[in-house]
């Protein structure tokens, strides 16, 4: 398929706010795809690239365009600088699907010596051959801003009705894969068949079952009936697989994160069971048994050299609350119930404190010694829902004591007074699915520490997508925490909100943009708060 009949439909999509208009249009383009292109087209459709980051960030697009010389200050807008690029002879013709991403695989396999003038010359025999509706759209796809309404349901929803497959059996596959790309491949390839594949497998993480958000206890109690909390820990989401002695873990993006983890492998491979998917967390505590700052926890991610050493500075422990398969039968579909008691059983001692009632007094009380040690707050789960992964039903609803939102930061101003020299006020925003763009919300420096403010000062130029003389604008990467006090009317915003008394809790390096709070979220929490008779806690309830 030509790139430019891609382009066309992810254009339409952009300029329909209809949800079916949408699918019509996505599921008329998969049907005409070949098959090694499908993965292709619903990676970028999504607005990812297939080969993850390719090297192509602020500073690495200032040193291949023109050659090194544009000031850091005064980066131009991303389509100037591929103006800027050499046009060298290379063959003509329209460009195709296949080419472009092979074009981007030898960009990120570009290594060693000489690698601007590699990359340079490279995008130069890419661009001479797009129009400017291809060249925008490869723009925004290399900045991560390509953001045209493709993505998660409605491009399942896409897949379905181009196959002409049951929705739940596109949504199942997707889920046990992780991943839409190879469930689309298959099921234009093979139809029901393709899909049945799919299945649950030791050592092929899983998309997390999610939480929504409830306004309080009370509002838990009457949505869930009798409900089974637990502690509602502050520490990284954790997915461990186990076959024999092997022992791997995930992270809640998917990432394998085993060699950083050496306690929670112990842990697990002690346990005295032969195969298991399981669900928990890892958490870095105090010696009295209270929790350690989140930031403190996430320092053990991502690390592979002086493992040891921290382990010895921040061990980890390992609390589990699910069980996906066990002992060669998968779980999924049971009970939480009977999936707890299972896990209860064959993990002593690592399993979550919980509580089934239904009693308010009682449920109050759990969450008061829940947060009287150092938690979060807590969980209620349906204890008859099955595990849904990679869904954000309403089987689980968080009760929090803080009301925080996780947002994208779409932008940061240059500071003032005591603050001159970095990147201080933070531009927070949520992702509307519906429009396929982001929404501002607001505006923040509060609760930045001089560390977070100068961090903020190194990282954010590598992602900037234009400057101007107090702003840097970014691609949606960093996810922050925010707390606040409400969601209020505001014309200054496009969505008409805007959050109040909004400050920085934290960042979420274990979350990317497409797991942070929606526009819909956000707009769920202003109308609660519009009926008659809320509550201050309805006004600011805790999200997802």
């Amino acid at each position: 398929m030509r790139l430019a009949e891609l382009v066309a439909t992810a254009d339409a999509v952009a300029a329909t706010t209809s949800r079916r208009a949408k699918v019509e249009l996505l599921g008329g383009l998969l049907a005409r795809l070949d098959a090694f292109e499908v993965p292709i087209a619903v990676a970028w459709l999504a607005g990812r690239l297939r080969q993850g980051r390719i090297g192509l960030g602020g500073a690495a697009l200032r040193s291949a365009f023109a050659g090194g010389s544009l000031p850091a200050a005064t980066t131009p807008s991303p389509l100037s600088l591929f103006d800027a690029l050499p046009s060298p002879a290379i063959e003509t013709g329209p460009l195709t699907l296949s080419e472009v991403d092979a074009a981007f695989a030898r960009l990120a396999e570009s290594r060693g010596p000489g690698v601007a003038a590699t990359r340079t010359r490279l995008l130069g025999e890419l661009f001479a051959r797009a129009d400017e509706a291809e060249k925008d759209f490869l723009v925004r796809l290399l900045h991560g801003e390509l953001r045209q309404g493709a993505l998660g349901a409605v491009m399942e929803e896409a897949v379905a009705r181009a196959t002409g497959l049951p929705l739940p059996a596109v949504r199942r596959a997707a889920m046990l894969a992780g991943d839409l790309e190879p469930v689309a491949s298959a099921a234009l390839a093979e139809g029901a068949t393709g899909l049945e594949r799919f299945r649950l497998a030791l050592f092929r993480p899983l998309l997390p079952m999610l939480a929504q958000p409830a306004a309080d206890l009370d509002e838990a109690l009457a949505r869930l009936g009798e409900a089974a909390l637990e502690t509602k820990l502050d520490g990284a989401r954790i997915q461990v697989h186990r076959a024999g002695d092997e022992v791997r873990v995930w992270s809640r993006a998917l990432r394998e994160v085993t060699p950083a983890v050496p306690e929670v492998v112990e842990a697990v491979r002690a346990l005295p069971l032969r195969a298991a998917i399981l669900d928990g967390e890892a958490i870095a505590l105090s010696p009295d048994g209270r929790p350690r700052p989140f930031q403190e926890t996430m320092r053990r991610f991502g690390r592979r050299l002086d493992v040891e050493r921290l382990r010895a500075e921040l061990p980890l422990a390992t609390v589990l609350f699910d069980v996906l398969h066990l002992d060669g039968d998968d779980c999924l579909d049971r009970p939480q119930e009977e999936r707890f008691a299972l896990l209860t059983a064959r993990a002593p001692g690592l399993v979550v404190r919980s509580l089934r009632t239904s009693d308010p007094g009682a449920a109050a009380r759990f969450l008061d010694e829940a947060l009287a040690g150092g938690h979060e707050g807590l969980v209620a789960k349906d204890p008859r829902a099955p595990y849904v992964a990679g869904g954000r039903g309403a089987a689980w609803l968080k009760v929090k004591s803080a009301h925080t939102l996780d947002l994208v930061v779409l932008a940061a101003e240059w500071g003032n007074g005591r603050r001159k020299g970095w990147l201080s006020n933070l531009h927070l925003g949520a992702y509307d699915p519906e429009h396929g763009s982001y929404v501002m919300l607001g505006k923040t420096f509060k609760g930045l520490t001089d560390e977070l403010l100068a961090w903020q000062t190194q990282a954010f130029p590598e992602h900037a997508t234009r400057r101007s003389e107090h702003v840097v604008h970014l691609r949606p990467h960093f996810v922050v925490e925010i707390d606040f006090d409400g969601v209020q009317a505001s014309p200054r915003y496009p969505a008409g909100m805007a959050l109040r008394l909004a400050r920085v809790k934290r960042y979420r390096p274990d979350k990317t943009p497409e797991q942070a709070d929606t526009i819909d979220t956000v707009r769920d929490l202003f109308e609660r708060a519009r009926r008659p008779g809320a509550s201050s806690s309805a006004r600011a309830s805790p999200p997802a």
